[in-house]
């Protein structure tokens, strides 16, 4: 049992972090570098706790706040990493000096540039000496900091060179004017509570948190129609509730995990003899389960880290429509019951990995002609998660599965939506069918190996690949025009929402509005009030004055 679960969790042949644990993990059968992962991330949650009580924004400077929690992520990294751990230093540094020294009409592409070389280099050095591995290693915060620096880079072009009328409502949200200072950008980069596994936190939103202006945003943009927020004192919403919910269930995702994943070896697909002995029903069985089992690994990670951010006291995204109940989940990563429960491919995408969806909505999506966005996305999230043949095997079948599924749905849904009972079954048949063609997907992912992958594929005879082939390349003849459509009354208000999710606005939105819908189906957010992003180009920047200082203005914690 104890081999069985080494061989998941990742093995030790790359790793350079602490072997100060290495007895806890011989007698819990685990390998060194999850434990420490383990110990850092419960580590991370016990002093989440204390930086939202004790340094609280009221209470130390911002500059107190930055320096502490830099210091603690600087002690993490090297717990985790050893000398690895330069890195994390490293490609922040070299695109902080990018940032300071070019011109803001390119420093985005720079940024980009340098930061994916850099990544790509990590990622090439680790797949040459240790090819196949599942250790924990650098290259995860590394890829969490590209996202940083690069997002960071694209706000600071909006706000230099961009004209307001020409930003999305999300662009106008993070665009910023003032080039952050080391201290502010280094703790960005590197603040313990999202360092080793995200999730991904825009520049802007993480001032707002350290600066202590997070909390009278979220509640202005939220209780605005409901009184004039700067006339009333402010009361910080307890994190406790949204903390013990998220560590319970990230414990309950460990625990599956463990549990299937000693069933369902993503490795036995390696193996000849299981090809030579897996039927066709079989072989859809078991990418099915062996990839839901290494899902609920990510599950873990992502909740865990969700939980240490709002212990924190960051991630408060407002209050729910009764004004009372506040809502936790600015950086929540994962919806586990959308992705498992969602009814076609396109939703379950926008379900998973929400931080590295916003990120390709921001630096790709938004800024491509439309044509070309889903290539270049798949493309760039690829290229980010490394070189391994199974990433770009699984990005390629990804792409060609949303365009199916995009003519599937308008071929098909609008004949289920007459009754109830059709529409429930077909949320259930399409439930069904996008477990099968998600493991069918995703499978590659995880098992990396380009000839493994392939003789998985051959082994069902390619057959999703067929029939994604015939929907984008026959079926599609068949699709009746939008204008069609509209005119005979069947476009339904849930196909227009499923639209937004893959970036195909519904009619009638402006264009501001069609650019500032999210990936992961929240509600348009827009900048409001004074306490909201400020205006680019220099016009009507209200100033902001720290929350420890305002006189009308009060935010005091439960």
């Amino acid at each position: 049992m104890e081999q069985q679960i080494e061989n998941i969790v990742g093995s030790n042949a790359y790793y350079d972090g602490s072997r100060v644990f290495a007895w806890l993990a011989n007698l819990c059968g685990l390998s060194v570098d999850l434990v420490n992962f383990l110990i850092t991330q419960f580590l991370a949650l016990i002093l989440a706790s204390v930086f939202r009580s004790y340094l609280h924004p009221s209470k130390v400077t911002a500059s107190t706040r930055h320096a502490i929690g830099l210091v603690i992520g600087l002690f993490f990294g090297y717990f985790c990493f050893g000398q690895q751990a330069i890195h994390i230093a490293g490609l922040p540094a070299v695109c902080y000096v990018v940032i300071r020294t070019q011109n803001p009409q390119i420093v985005q592409r720079l940024v980009m540039v340098v930061a994916l070389a850099y990544l790509s280099c990590i990622h090439l050095h680790r797949q040459y000496y240790d090819y196949g591995s599942y250790s924990l290693d650098i290259t995860g915060p590394l890829m969490i900091i590209t996202q940083k620096v690069t997002s960071l880079a694209f706000s600071i072009h909006d706000g230099f060179t961009r004209d307001i009328k020409d930003l999305t409502a999300s662009q106008q949200q993070h665009a910023i004017q003032k080039l952050p200072s080391a201290l502010e950008f280094f703790s960005y980069t590197l603040h313990f509570q999202g360092l080793l596994a995200g999730p991904l936190i825009f520049y802007k939103d993480y001032i707002d948190f350290i600066e202590g202006y997070h909390i009278l945003k979220q509640t202005a943009a939220t209780n605005q129609a409901k009184y004039e927020i700067e006339k009333k004192v402010v009361h910080e919403p307890s994190p406790v509730k949204a903390v013990v919910r998220k560590v319970i269930a990230s414990l309950v995702c460990a625990l599956i995990f463990i549990k299937f994943a000693t069933i369902y070896p993503i490795k036995a697909m390696k193996d000849d003899g299981f090809i030579g002995e897996s039927g066709f029903m079989y072989s859809f069985w078991y990418m099915m389960m062996a990839t839901t089992a290494v899902r609920f690994k990510y599950y873990f990670a992502w909740l865990m880290a969700d939980a240490i951010c709002n212990c924190s006291g960051f991630g408060f995204n407002g209050y729910e429509r009764d004004g009372v109940t506040p809502r936790w989940d600015m950086v929540s990563n994962i919806d586990v019951w959308a992705f498992e429960f969602g009814t076609n491919f396109r939703n379950c995408i926008n379900a998973w990995n929400t931080g590295t969806n916003r990120w390709l909505r921001m630096v790709v999506f938004e800024r491509v002609p439309k044509r070309f966005g889903t290539v270049l996305t798949f493309s760039l999230s690829a290229l980010w998660h490394g070189f391994y043949p199974g990433y770009y095997i699984t990005f390629a079948t990804g792409a060609f599965i949303v365009m199916a599924g995009r003519v599937a749905r308008r071929l098909f849904r609008d004949h289920f939506q007459r009754t109830p009972f059709s529409r429930a079954s077909y949320d259930v048949l399409t439930c069904l069918v996008t477990r099968v063609f998600m493991g069918y997907t995703t499978f590659p992912f995880v098992l990396l190996e380009f000839k493994a992958s392939l003789r998985m594929y051959l082994n069902v005879f390619m057959c999703l690949h067929l029939v994604a082939a015939i929907t984008v390349f026959i079926l599609t003849k068949f699709v009746p025009r939008d204008g069609e459509r509209a005119r005979k009354g069947v476009r339904s208000s849930n196909e227009a929402t499923a639209d937004v999710a893959a970036g195909s606005p519904p009619e009638g939105c402006s264009t501001a509005d069609k650019n500032g819908m999210t990936t992961n189906g929240n509600a348009l957010t827009t900048a409001t009030a004074d306490a909201a992003t400020p205006l680019v180009n220099g016009k009507n920047h209200p100033k902001r004055e720290p929350i420890a200082a305002a006189t009308t203005t009060t935010v005091t914690s439960k």
